[in-house]
């Protein structure tokens, strides 16, 4: 959690800067986006199989492809 007090006589906006700077310095935002998306595990074998899939997708437009269709 980053914090800021502000100083004597300082004006808002430049109090909003330095509350921005620190933000962006402590990394927050960046962690925070990070973890947006939640990557899931996947085993060994749904790996094989959609590696596999992919490359049955491959050959087949690269066949549809010496034909014409694509």
């Amino acid at each position: 959690m980053v914090e800021i007090k502000k100083k004597e006589g300082e004006s808002p906006t430049s109090h909003l800067h330095r509350f921005l700077k620190k933000v962006r310095q402590s990394g927050v935002l960046k962690e925070a986006r990070k973890r947006k998306f939640k990557i899931r595990n996947i085993n060994k074998r749904q790996r094989r199989l959609s590696a596999l899939n992919r490359e049955e997708k491959k050959k087949e437009f690269q066949r549809n492809k010496k034909l014409g269709i694509f």
